[in-house]
Order: C-alpha cells, then sequence, then structure tokens
C-alpha cells in the first residue's frame, strides 16, 4: 500500500516478522495479549486513525501485520550498515524500552513525526534496535504500522491532538506490552531480551530528547517538542498528561512525586503540575539554539 508521504506497507504473515529470526521465538506465532491492568479504561473496537498510510481506511488482513518498508535509500542515509536503525552508545549500561513518536530524517528520510518503539539490552551498546528492524519487538496488531506517519498533528494556538500511549509488564508470562491509542494492543517485548528488566523496572521517564552534535561548534537548532517554550502553555507548547504507571499488583496508580529535569533550560525547559482532569502533566520543549543557549 502507498502512504501520502510516499512510504510503503507491506502486509506479513505475523509469524513471518523479522522478531521470529530469534532462536527463543523460532517456529512459535505471536501470543495472544493478557489482561489489561486492573483500573484501566480501553474500548479496542474505537480505534482513532492517527496514521497517514490508513487514512482512507485500509488495514492488512487478519493473521497479517502492516510493515514499513525499508529502502535502499534509507540505509544510505546511515552513516554505516552497523548503525543503521540503532541509537548512539551511552555510558549508562541498563535495559530500555521505549515509545511515542520521534521526527528523524537520518532515518525516515522526511520530517513527519513518527511513532516508533526501541528497546536495548546494554545501553545501546550492541543490543536493540527501532521498530521492526531487528529480531527483538513481535507486532501484533494489524492495523498499526511501526514507523509510519502520525496524522492529524497539533498546530501552534490551533488543534491540540494527543495520543495515549500504555506499557505494561504481563505479570504471568513476563513480556512487557505496547497499546496505541483507545486500548490497541500493539504487540510485545520478550522477556528474555532483557536482564534487570526480566523482573521489573527501575525507573520510568516520561519526556523528549534530542541528537545534539554541537555542529560548528554550537549548539543544534534542532527543536523540541514543537520548539516553543512549556511557558507558553496550552495550544502553544507540547504536553505530557495523565502520567500513572502500573504497579506489581498489575493496577494502574498516579505518580507520586515526579522529578522534574532539563539538562539544558536555556535550549528546553519543562514546567509540570497537577490538576483534577490531567492528573499529572507537564509542558516541556524548546527551540534548541538561540540568544540564551549557545
Amino acid at each position: 500500500m502507498q502512504s501520502p508521504d510516499g512510504d510503503v506497507i507491506d502486509c506479513v504473515l505475523s509469524h513471518q516478522q523479522t522478531a521470529f529470526d530469534h532462536p527463543h521465538l523460532r517456529g512459535n506465532k505471536p501470543l495472544n495479549p493478557p489482561e489489561s491492568p486492573n483500573g484501566h479504561k480501553s474500548n479496542p473496537n474505537e480505534l482513532e486513525n492517527f496514521q497517514l498510510w490508513s487514512l482512507s481506511g485500509e488495514t492488512c488482513p487478519e493473521g497479517t501485520i502492516p510493515i514499513r518498508r525499508t529502502r535502499e535509500i534509507d540505509i544510505l542515509r546511515a552513516s554505516s550498515l552497523q548503525t543503521f536503525g540503532r541509537k548512539i552508545k551511552t555510558p549508562i549500561r541498563r535495559d530500555t524500552i521505549s515509545n511515542a513518536h520521534e521526527v528523524s530524517p537520518e532515518i525516515y528520510g522526511d520530517y513527519f513525526p513518527r511513532f516508533f518503539t526501541y528497546w536495548t539490552s546494554d545501553a545501546y551498546q550492541t543490543t536493540g534496535c527501532y521498530n521492526l528492524l531487528c529480531s527483538g519487538f513481535v507486532q501484533t496488531n494489524n492495523r498499526i504500522a511501526i514507523g509510519a506517519a502520525i496524522s492529524p498533528t497539533s498546530s501552534y494556538d490551533g488543534g491540540q491532538y494527543d495520543i495515549t500511549i500504555l506499557i505494561w509488564k504481563d505479570p504471568k508470562h513476563g513480556n512487557w506490552w505496547l497499546e496505541f491509542g483507545s486500548g490497541v494492543v500493539v504487540g510485545y517485548w520478550p522477556s528474555f531480551l532483557f536482564s534487570h528488566l526480566r523482573s521489573s523496572a527501575s525507573m520510568i521517564q516520561f519526556g523528549g530528547e534530542i541528537v545534539n552534535t554541537n555542529p560548528s561548534g554550537f549548539h543544534t537548532s534542532t527543536q523540541m517538542g514543537n520548539g516553543h517554550f512549556p511557558a507558553q502553555g496550552f495550544g502553544k507548547a507540547s504536553y505530557f498528561r495523565n502520567l500513572q504507571l502500573v504497579d506489581s499488583d498489575n493496577s494502574l496508580i498516579p505518580l507520586t512525586n515526579p522529578k522534574l529535569v532539563a539538562d539544558h533550560p536555556n535550549c528546553y525547559d519543562i514546567q509540570g503540575g497537577i490538576n483534577s482532569v490531567w492528573g499529572h502533566y507537564f509542558y516541556y520543549g524548546g527551540p534548541g539554539k538561540n540568544q540564551h543557549c549557545s
């Protein structure tokens, strides 16, 4: 299927996706979703259409999953074949799974915000990848294409659109499951991929990040969020809301005393709060390089 943004979406038999190249999964089929966390309200039959490729109502047949086709030009944009689809290494060694939306012209060749997943078991040293580019994440859904462009998008002082993301650990089998939108389960990260995350998570982070290589000796002008500082508030700055976590009893509970951190507040900042409608929330982002950030 051809997406309006130029992507080609292929429907692939779910047991033939890259994840099943892993020796622990070879010959198996995707698992059925576990019970949702207690207190979580969902309606999987009411899927908001948040992806460009499916705006016309396109889906893949049952038993298959939609996969964004990787083209030769996508691989050539990477600095090397070894780094294609991988994040920059960090000195912190830990298991990590991440998901939300990102803009990455190096990976996707454009500036569309895209729904993504990522995992690593050694802080991006040798393991892990984006989306379905290596054996890892197991997709189970035939209506969501990981790596596909999100639409519609919010506009400054205009319409605001947000998506709901839930990640939780199946208490029975230990796999980490991902839900997108109104209760639509996308798939899971098998527990055997990890060491620390095999039992539980020790940290949960919400927010934004950019890659700053200090081009020409200056801070990058790469924007975080929509490029506006959080003090501008609703309709003008990016935000997270209704922040919760899933505890060891598989129940959704409110956060307690979240810590707000901005590494370079003159470049990108954060402001948080709590109310009866949004629960715990925060506005975040900024323009990057400016007269106070160089």
